[in-house]
Parts: structure tokens; C-alpha cells; sequence
């Protein structure tokens, strides 16, 4: 079991890049807690929240299969250079406006607008990355690590997030973010560049490559049984809709529980990683099993009488979610043709984080209409409902 967990770790360069995307990935989440609770206490309306993640996601959603194409033809490397370096000036832009008092809604929807934009290109780069970095035989264990990064994000971040926003303010959040970006760009820049993916086309025009990639995806079975999965589970990773709500209005507590619920869904989601990472080759059995128990952690928390259940049952959200969400991506990737794999990630990236924006104005309706712990059980119901769609594909 430890073999497989570190296996992605033997190769050098991917122990760079994993050490420079916790940093990151940290970095990421203390700005997300902190902004997510400011546009609230600026506005109080749920609604709100939805808006700044459509901004965020909608890009994905829009372009995210011309991202793909763009992937497939690109050197990876010096890609994510350009994208890692655009999301420092964006961060470093929000520190200055909040610095000096003009930080104001319209101006952080146009930040997160544009960090959308070169997110859209970023995830899936970076997932490819991985493949090009340890190959197809370290991917399980890759995806799992990156989960594990991420993860101690979501305890690091939120509690670093936590912290400032309560002793000095978003600025210290936004300078924190720009700062975390330099690790990666340090490792990029000494990295050797590394020959992409095997292509099916050189052509330059990106339409007709991201035709293909839709036009692939639906054909495969497994794909569509897979993507739905990915797109409900955007609504539970992106809880900056329904999960301030049900902390302020069901559990009524602050802005410090709230970050110690996202804590709590990270303290889960490590061994979750772990489990992930261990694995051999997912089964879409395996995936069916951790869809489900995902989706009864949902509804677990959302009918939590109090915060001390709560955090327990995000604990187990944590684990189920991030083992689940790994098997499912590292089943995608290896099920699909090599060089599909950047349009394939980027589906999967429009699945999850572009979707999510748009059922988001859902979800912030059913919280603002009939109640905050009913809008954060909607996510719940349809990884269920997605789970049993895809049964039948994912029945080997």
C-alpha cells in the first residue's frame, strides 16, 4: 500500500511540482474562505455567492473544450508558466484595490472573471502535466497525491484564511494567494521541457479538435456515465454557495465555524486521498459504492442538529468525496485514448467547475426560498441520481 501511495513520488520532478502545489493550492483556499464571507457580510444574500462562482466557473464551461484542444497541442510546461504567472497578477491586483479601499463587488466579479478564464486552461494542463510527469503507470497514485495536496489545503488554508480575516482583513488573504504562486513558478521555470502527448491532429484551429473531444466523449459509455458524476460533485466541492448559509442560518454560528467546517472536510479528505492514492486501478464498482456513500454524507450534514455533528459528518464527507472523486478521474484518464486526454480533462473540468455555477443559482434559490439545510441537500440528490444513471457502464 505505501509502495503504490508514493510511487508518483519517485520520480523528481513530480516531488517538486506536488511540494509547490500544496503551497498553492493553500494559498487558493485561504482567499476563496475569505472572499466567500466577505461578499456575504456585503451583501447578505446567498445569491451572491452564485454570481461570484459563476464568474469564477463559467469560463470552464464556455471554453473548457477549446482549453482541451489547446492542452493536447501545447507544451504543458511552459502553459502552466503562462497561467500560474496570470493568476499572481490577478491575486496581486485584488491586494491593491483592497489595500487601498476599492475593493467593491463589480471589481472582484471582473478579478473572478478573468481567473476563470486561465483556470480554464490551468486545471487541465495541470492534470496532464501529471501524466507527462509520471506516466500512465504513477497516474492512480499521482491523482491521489494531488488530492492529498489539496486537501491539506482545505486544513491549512481555511485556518490561514481564518486567521487573517479575523486579525487583518481580505488584503492579508489576497497578498498571502499572490505569494503562494512563486513556488510553482520557481519549479516550472527549472524544469526541463518534456515531449506532450502522442496528437491526433497539428492543425491549428482549435474548433475542430474540441468537436472531437465532445464528440468522443459521447460516444463512450463510460465517459457518460462518468461525467454527470463529475458535474454533481462541482455542487459539494463548490460549498462556497450553500455552505455559508447553513453554518450563519441552520446552525446559527460564524464565520469561525465555517472555516472549521472546511476544515473538517479536509481533515477527511487526507486519508480519503491516501485510500485513493493506494488503490490499484479504480473499478467502476469501487466508484458506484463511494458515489453513494458520498451522497448519504450530504444529507447527513444537512439534516445535522447541531455544529459538533456537523463537523462529524463532514469529517466523513471529506473521506468518501475525495476517494471517490480520485477513483473517478484517474478511471477517466486511463479509460480514454492518450491523446485525448487534455480535451477529456478539460470535459471533466466543465463538468465539474463549469456546471456548478449554473446549478449554483439553483441551489442559492432553494436556500433562499425554502431553506439553507434543503439547498445543501440538492447536491446530495443528484450525485445519487447520477450514480444511478451510470450504473449499467459502470457495472466491471
Amino acid at each position: 500500500m505505501l509502495g503504490r501511495i508514493g510511487g508518483a513520488l519517485r520520480a523528481r520532478d513530480f516531488r517538486w511540482w506536488f511540494a509547490g502545489q500544496v503551497t498553492s493550492a493553500s494559498g487558493v483556499m485561504a482567499q476563496g474562505v475569505a472572499l466567500s464571507w466577505w461578499v456575504l457580510q456585503q451583501t447578505g444574500d446567498a445569491v451572491w455567492l452564485s454570481v461570484m462562482t459563476f464568474a469564477t466557473w463559467g469560463p470552464t464551461l464556455v471554453g473548457g473544450a477549446w482549453a482541451g484542444a489547446l492542452v493536447d497541442r501545447s507544451d504543458r510546461r511552459k502553459l502552466l508558466v503562462v497561467t500560474q504567472a496570470a493568476l499572481l497578477g490577478i491575486a496581486t491586483v485584488l491586494a491593491v484595490l483592497a489595500a487601498t479601499g476599492q475593493l467593491a463587488i463589480w471589481n472582484v466579479v471582473v478579478a473572478s472573471v478573468l481567473a476563470g478564464a486561465v483556470v480554464a486552461v490551468d486545471a487541465p494542463a495541470r492534470q496532464v502535466y501529471v501524466v507527462d510527469l509520471v506516466g500512465e503507470e504513477g497516474v492512480a497514485s499521482a491523482v491521489g497525491l494531488w488530492e492529498v495536496a489539496l486537501n491539506a489545503s482545505r486544513v491549512i488554508g481555511p485556518g490561514i484564511g481564518g486567521a487573517l480575516l479575523a486579525t487583518s482583513g481580505v488584503t492579508a488573504c489576497f497578498v498571502v494567494n499572490a505569494l503562494t504562486y512563486v513556488p510553482p513558478l520557481v519549479v516550472l521555470t527549472k524544469m526541463k521541457d518534456r515531449a506532450c502527448a502522442v496528437r491526433a491532429h497539428k492543425d491549428k484551429g482549435g474548433a475542430g479538435t474540441a468537436r472531437e473531444g465532445l464528440r468522443y466523449a459521447f460516444r463512450s459509455p463510460i465517459m457518460r456515465a462518468l461525467l454527470p458524476m463529475s458535474a454533481a460533485s462541482g455542487l459539494i466541492f463548490g460549498m462556497s454557495i450553500a455552505l455559508p448559509p447553513l453554518v450563519e442560518r441552520g446552525l446559527h454560528q460564524g464565520g469561525g465555524a465555517y472555516g472549521a467546517m472546511m476544515a473538517a472536510f479536509g481533515i477527511g479528505g487526507l486519508p480519503g486521498a491516501l485510500l485513493a492514492a493506494a488503490q490499484p486501478v479504480p473499478t467502476g464498482r469501487r466508484v458506484r459504492v463511494l458515489g453513494l456513500v458520498t451522497a448519504g454524507a450530504v444529507g447527513a450534514i444537512a439534516i445535522a442538529p447541531d455544529l459538533v455533528v456537523a463537523l462529524g459528518a463532514m469529517v466523513l464527507l471529506g473521506v468518501a468525496s475525495i476517494w471517490f472523486i480520485a477513483s473517478a478521474n484517474t478511471l477517466a484518464q486511463l479509460r480514454c485514448a492518450p491523446e485525448m486526454r487534455g480535451r477529456v480533462m478539460a470535459l471533466w473540468g466543465m463538468a465539474m467547475t463549469g456546471v456548478a455555477p449554473v446549478a449554483g443559482f439553483g441551489v442559492a434559490g432553494v436556500v433562499e426560498v425554502v431553506g439553507p439545510r434543503e439547498g445543501f441537500a440538492v447536491s446530495g440528490v443528484l450525485l445519487a441520481g447520477a450514480v444511478f444513471g451510470g450504473w449499467g457502464a459502470l457495472r466491471e
